[in-house]
């Protein structure tokens, strides 16, 4: 059907997400999927069971805005535990429908036409857009090769009268990079004394390697009194799908938050968040994350080590980087596609979570898999 209206459209220059075109090309050549961060597994059958349960207790409706009180009272809990910090359940920490849609409500409430926002790339690829759709300037900076760290001195430089944001993401997605204790300090020194507020999506929080720790913003009073933590119970219980995250906040930021927050979706799926309010009551549920997923990342890279692949550390999340430019000069898009369709395995060229296309020779795994699917990656991927 053909319309006669025409459309101006507040993002001309966005398509489909590259997710969305290499899991159709994967299907279309049969390919194994190594490109997204969603499990192939199951999740716990207890979980699972527990949503039924939910369910036929007759846990169907509307769940309260916020999200129902036992699982905001078991969330201020696990974070004071972990990270030391008391928010309150009642007004500092809201169910969301997913961490995407935490990401957007923040965003949405407190970034102003006009505005100039930080995030840094390789990037998830949300972020800039939404900035846009505020009427914002999404302001890149891209971390430093070839370990992709922050350059803060970059940072302080890029700061103006219209900065109102800082976004950080750690552990980070693409680059599977954690911030140090080096990063929290200078990221407190460039926003001391100013009005600029951090958003920090830390929905890989649980799944960090070999001992290292995760600085929550939530860690760090002087960080946590100007930030909005994100975080997602579909990455820690293996349920992407169910789509239920949470936000942080101190009270008069999650007051703007919850204004948008009710007018998108009001409130999250009830029976799932009667669940986890369950699970959180067994820490175990969510600890034992950065073991179960360091012993997949060792499995993959061991499986690895005949491919011609040049594999970057992974200090935390489900990915890990691949360089392949010392045995192909293709860009990283052609070469995806070519492992794709000669291989028949599916990865994301890093290009894709940079704005202007920075190719680096890099290739983004997944190993958020059975084993069974890991192994067999990697035996096509030696194959290249």
């Amino acid at each position: 059907m053909q319309s006669a209206m025409q459309t101006r459209s507040k993002l001309p220059d966005v398509g489909t997400t590259i997710f969305t075109v290499i899991g159709q090309l994967a299907a279309q050549h049969n390919a194994l999927n190594l490109s997204q961060g969603a499990p192939n597994f199951m999740p716990d059958a207890a979980l699972v069971e527990d949503v039924a349960q939910a369910m036929r207790d007759g846990h169907n409706q509307y769940a309260p805005m916020a999200g129902i009180g036992a699982l905001r009272e078991a969330l201020a809990h696990k974070v004071e535990t972990l990270y030391g910090a008391r928010y309150d359940a009642a007004s500092e920490v809201t169910v969301m429908a997913s961490a995407s849609e935490g990401l957007y409500s923040t965003i949405s409430a407190l970034v102003h036409p006009g505005d100039e926002v930080i995030y840094f790339e390789p990037s998830f690829d949300s972020y800039a857009p939404i900035v846009r759709l505020q009427g914002a300037q999404p302001v890149p900076i891209k971390l430093s090769l070839p370990d992709f760290r922050v350059n803060w001195d970059e940072v302080s430089a890029a700061i103006t009268p219209k900065t109102r944001m800082i976004i950080v993401n750690t552990p980070h997605n693409p680059t599977a990079t954690v911030f140090s204790e080096h990063d929290i300090e200078r990221l407190k020194a460039v926003t001391r004394n100013t009005n600029i507020l951090i958003l920090s999506d830390e929905v890989y929080e649980h799944v960090v390697f070999d001992g290292a720790k995760h600085h929550s913003m939530a860690c760090h009073q002087e960080l946590a009194e100007r930030s909005v933590v994100v975080s997602s119970f579909g990455k820690s219980y293996h349920v992407t799908g169910w789509r239920v995250g949470y936000c942080l906040a101190p009270a008069a930021l999650m007051d703007e938050i919850r204004k948008v927050h009710q007018f998108m979706v009001f409130s999250a799926d009830t029976p799932m968040q009667v669940a986890f309010a369950t699970a959180l009551a067994q820490p175990a549920s969510y600890l034992g994350l950065s073991a179960f997923y360091q012993k997949k990342r060792d499995l993959f890279a061991h499986a690895l080590r005949e491919s011609r692949f040049e594999l970057l550390p992974s200090e935390g999340s489900f990915f890990m980087l691949a360089r392949f430019r010392g045995f192909s000069d293709e860009s990283d898009s052609d070469f995806v596609l070519r492992l794709i369709r000669d291989a028949q395995v599916a990865t994301i060229p890093l290009s894709a979570f940079y704005t202007d296309g920075t190719d680096s020779g890099l290739i983004r795994l997944s190993f958020s898999k059975d084993d069974a699917t890991l192994l067999e990656g990697a035996r096509r991927l030696c194959s290249i």
